[in-house]
């Protein structure tokens, strides 16, 4: 039987990509393995939907025949469910479907020989419960980065040092080592309010991440090495696998004439604006970005994903009026969908007007390409935070009266980006970061080491659980372990008392078994330092996660 690796993402297109894309990743450097992906498929799917989501899969099957795809067909949510928003539904939606993925994997484990899941960090389901008698390491895939992870596991605690407040009426300073200073205005809203049934369901996750067998994060080290080594540090926290930046491949959509456009145009002379597939604007807010761009008179490429007026059959209608007319020159609006990582490629963009979603983060520091950073949602805010204050590639654009960003304030930050001191710096800073993301990928980057030990783990757990030791031989090992660690930490002590005696030269431990033993001592003792030569033994006293609870 092959050996497989259940990948298991959210509802959602998003959160299937990005494990498809992982599920490449892995098969590129590990083609002996295959990949199985679970797709579950809730009662109320659209048609629209399901026939995108099957032209997708579609394609990924001829493209990449390792990756097998086994759906799962969800019960309706009972009526006691939860009202959440659309975007945390699917936390629901998977906490139901616990029955029907515990018996496809018992399916599975049939005909593959299974050596790990990974979730989808926005699954809300039990481990164990899924992976009953299977004894199967189960790992959680992290879409964003490293810095929101280190606050997601940090917010049982800053909520129980806030005494439970609500952020939304008592917003808090916070301070994380590590990452700048941020408001809990930042946080995203499910987590601000202890009472908000979503708020609970993080808190379960977060405890469910913990007691995993490893978190694998799509960031890499060049970008966020302080949050890296603090949560590598903390004992309380799973082996962190930063295997990134995963980027997603286009796989042969129509591109809408974005590419023709682009090739026409000058050299890094373009702005793209496009905020998601979750990225909708209402009426007023579409007409103040259409007057900001006027303003900034730079060249644009805007993806507008905005509903349409009724009885309308194009965007202009929501736009002002002869706005299309006057710029056709210099700009081209998009509906609904452009291949945004192709575009980010080209030669022609030179800015980027991002909702700060991590994956359009990678993109545009993959291609060099500086941002104007306009969150809108969940965990964007904090992502805006590290852009701007900590990793210093965008500008950040001010949020007015009533949630608008002002046409003069859109139109001021484009030029500044395109125009400024300021804005070469964040050019010339984001290029760097491009390079090292390349860096990361390379054979011997920080990147391929830790996939290397992802995959070394998964090896490794499963060696140990197929070896069904009796009783009687584990505790012929347990004691052999503890005896032989006993007389090894004795060994320095014997070595110095034998030199005293003169026979040294006759008796004793070589010179490499006294220097294991003595670091070996030091490490258990929690000394701060390694051994000689660079050994590193023992961990410190936890890092600046090292009171989570």
């Amino acid at each position: 039987m092959k050996d497989t690796i259940v990948l298991y993402p959210n509802i959602g297109r998003g959160h299937l990509v990005s494990m498809v894309e992982l599920g490449k990743l892995i098969l590129t450097h590990y083609p002996s393995l295959s990949i199985t992906i679970l797709i579950l498929t809730p009662p109320t799917t659209t048609l629209a939907a399901t026939d995108s989501n099957a032209n997708y899969i579609a394609a990924v099957s001829t493209t990449t025949p390792a990756i097998k795809f086994h759906r799962i067909h969800l019960p309706p949510l009972p009526s006691s469910a939860p009202s959440l928003p659309d975007h945390f539904l699917s936390l629901e939606l998977s906490r139901h479907s616990t029955p029907n993925v515990a018996v496809a994997l018992q399916s599975l484990a049939k005909t593959s020989t299974l050596k790990a899941l990974v979730m989808d960090f926005m699954n809300f389901n039990d481990p164990k419960t899924l992976t009953h008698n299977l004894n199967l390491p189960t790992y959680f895939y992290f879409t964003s980065g490293a810095s929101t992870l280190a606050v997601l596991l940090l917010l049982p605690t800053i909520h129980q040092n806030a005494a439970n407040k609500n952020f939304k009426e008592h917003p808090l300073q916070i301070h994380v080592p590590g990452l700048p200073s941020f408001s809990t205005d930042d946080f995203p809203n499910e987590a601000k309010d202890p009472s908000d049934p979503t708020f609970n369901m993080l808190i379960r996750t977060v405890e469910t991440m913990k007691g995993s067998a490893g978190i694998i994060v799509n960031t890499f080290e060049a970008i966020e090495e302080i949050p890296i080594k603090a949560l590598n540090e903390d004992e309380k926290i799973p082996p962190l696998y930063c295997i990134g930046p995963v980027i997603s491949s286009p796989y042969g959509e129509e591109d809408n004439g974005c590419m023709s456009w682009l090739d026409s145009q000058p050299s890094q002379s373009v702005v793209l604006l496009s905020f998601g597939s979750m990225g909708r604007f209402s009426r007023v807010q579409l007409r103040e970005i259409a007057k900001g761009l006027e303003k900034s008179e730079k060249r644009f490429l805007w993806v507008v994903r905005s509903e349409l007026e009724e009885g309308g059959d194009s965007g202009e209608l929501l736009l002002p009026e002869g706005f299309l007319e006057r710029t056709k020159e210099i700009g081209l609006v998009v509906r609904d969908w452009a291949p945004q990582q192709e575009i980010l490629s080209h030669d022609s963009v030179g800015g980027f007007v991002t909702h700060c979603g991590w994956n359009s983060v990678l993109e545009a520091v993959c291609e060099g390409v500086p941002m104007v950073a306009w969150p809108l949602y969940a965990e964007q805010f904090l992502n805006k935070v590290v852009l701007v204050e900590e990793m210093k590639v965008a500008l950040a654009v001010k949020v007015g009266k009533e949630g608008l960003v002002s046409s003069t304030e859109l139109g001021e930050r484009v030029k500044q980006l395109m125009d400024s001191a300021k804005g070469k710096e964040i050019r010339q800073r984001v290029f760097k970061m491009k390079m090292s993301a390349a860096e990361a990928r390379a054979e011997s980057g920080s990147s391929r080491v830790a996939l290397d030990k992802l995959a070394m783990s998964w090896k490794l757990s499963n060696s140990v659980r197929g070896l069904n030791f009796s009783p009687f031989v584990l505790a012929i090992v347990f004691f052999s372990s503890f005896l032989f660690s006993f007389i090894g930490l004795a060994l320095p002590s014997l070595h110095r008392r034998s030199r005293i005696r003169g026979n040294s030269a006759t008796w004793g431990p070589t010179r490499e078994m006294v220097k294991t033993a003595e670091v070996v001592r030091r490490g258990l003792a929690g000394g701060e330092h390694g051994g000689e030569d660079g050994d590193d033994v023992g961990r410190g006293d936890g890092g600046w996660l090292g009171k989570i609870n």
